[in-house]
């Protein structure tokens, strides 16, 4: 067993520290946990939208663990619309990867196989700061962990500021008929709003349901029992997107993924799309591959904004990352020290100073890193977690609403009226399947 040299020790103090009982005293000799010597930890995650985390964590962080911990780290990272597919697949044939990362509430599909991760989150919790609701939600039932909160992501509203310009919007638009109206104007030049209605984890969901909370829309009661979908508010929604949709957005965008409008934006073809920051980031990392008419570096003229808002209201959709230890795992001893290892702030920092703004962290600890003092184009990501909702509201993000989302009826609700469908028939559908869901 080799023997920690000094430099790596002084970094992985703050490790150490994160650590109780038994990984603090294994660092603090020097050694590799007997048991972790022959321990092999999968980990499946989704391939990030900033490459460069994805290279950090496959050249960089998985030496670094094995020489921390003794653990061989094999990583695999897959398209995030295939993840639930493969926990599917894990958790019927009781054995795959040990550790699986869940976008949104996934993991509240799948309370009753993943491992019981309590001791892990709370340790981390009371270390950074506590976690943000939004990422307890969604990784507890009841007083029980049934993951780690990795991260936040989020989105806002990525606009070429010189075109808004151009047609008299010196700010972004921050009523949905202003924005109807800029990309009337703006469709007209051939480069319309970029929006995604279509079944995809990320960007549809995070557009379509602020846009049906916007119009004072619910998906249930504070009951979380009682559908509520059917109500003035919500088909006033539907009503209100068709022309939306015809008027200022590209009808591509019906059968979009969540990487279909970064495409667009980059190409210039689309003035403005709801997305993380990646759009930015890609755009900033290639000056000069990604320019604007007149030759200069597209990222210069990318600014962000808020989803507009509507007469009930503004709002947005994070999307929390959360950590599964799969319940079939034999490793789950050594998954509970290398996901407390990995969370510690100085291994956590590489990572999330490689997102560049991209994500949140999932505890407030990292509001203040200097990630967000780097940019000031990426700085209002730094809100994102403490000002939104997640989905079932008014109810909680629980597997009901997991599942309502997982089956996309909130966007096919609104997909089935601008391809045709009366509001009233689109509303009554998506009624009718909540109602099979919730049994109410």
């Amino acid at each position: 067993m080799n023997r920690l040299r000094r430099r790596d020790f002084v970094r992985l103090s703050g490790a150490a520290a994160a650590t109780a009982g038994g990984l603090g005293a294994i660092l603090a000799t020097g050694r590799a946990p007997a048991y972790a010597q022959q321990t092999t930890l999968h980990w499946v995650r989704w391939s990030d939208f900033v490459p460069a985390s994805d290279v950090l964590l496959k050249n960089q962080i998985t030496k670094e663990c094995q020489k921390a911990l003794g653990i061989n780290l094999q990583l695999e990272t897959i398209n995030a619309n295939d993840i639930q597919a493969r926990v599917t697949s894990a958790i019927q044939s009781g054995n795959g990867p040990d550790i699986i990362l869940g976008l949104n509430n996934w993991p509240q599909l799948y309370t009753a196989s993943l491992a019981d991760m309590t001791d892990v989150a709370e340790e981390i919790g009371e270390q950074q700061g506590g976690y943000y609701p939004i990422s307890k939600q969604v990784g507890m039932v009841g007083n029980k962990w049934i993951g780690v909160p990795w991260c936040i992501g989020g989105g806002l509203v990525a606009y070429r500021k010189s075109w808004f310009e151009a047609i008299g919007y010196n700010t972004f638009p921050d009523t949905w008929e202003k924005l109807q109206d800029a990309g009337k104007k703006l469709k007209a030049k051939g480069t319309p709003v970029g929006q995604a209605l279509s079944h995809s984890f990320g960007d549809p969901p995070g557009f379509w349901y602020p846009w049906l909370w916007s119009f004072g829309g619910k998906e249930v009661e504070a009951d979380g029992k009682t559908v509520a979908l059917n109500s003035k508010e919500t088909l006033e929604s539907i009503k209100t997107a068709v022309p939306f949709w015809n008027d200022a957005c590209d009808p591509g965008g019906l059968s979009w993924d969540d990487s279909s409008n970064n495409r667009a934006f980059l190409s210039g073809t689309i003035a403005c799309t709801n997305n993380g920051a990646s759009i930015y980031i890609e755009a900033k990392r290639k000056p000069d591959t990604y320019q604007t008419d007149d030759g200069k570096p597209m990222y210069l003229d990318i600014r962000h904004a808020a989803l507009p808002k509507g007469p009930g209201g503004q709002y947005n959709l994070p999307g929390p990352f959360t950590d599964m230890v799969m319940g079939y795992s034999k490793n789950q001893d050594a998954a509970k020290t290398f996901l407390k290892w990995i969370h510690s702030k100085p291994v956590f920092e590489e990572w999330f100073t490689s997102q560049q703004g991209y994500t949140d962290g999932a505890t407030k600890y990292w509001e203040g890193d200097k990630v967000w003092s780097a940019d000031p184009v990426l700085a209002p990501f730094k809100n994102v977690p403490a000002q939104g909702r997640l989905t079932g509201f008014a109810g909680p993000p629980d597997r009901a609403a997991a599942e309502v989302q997982t089956k996309y009826i909130i966007i096919d609700m609104y997909a089935k009226a601008v391809q045709g469908a009366t509001a009233e028939d689109a509303l009554n559908w998506a009624t009718g399947e909540l109602k099979s869901i919730y049994g109410a």
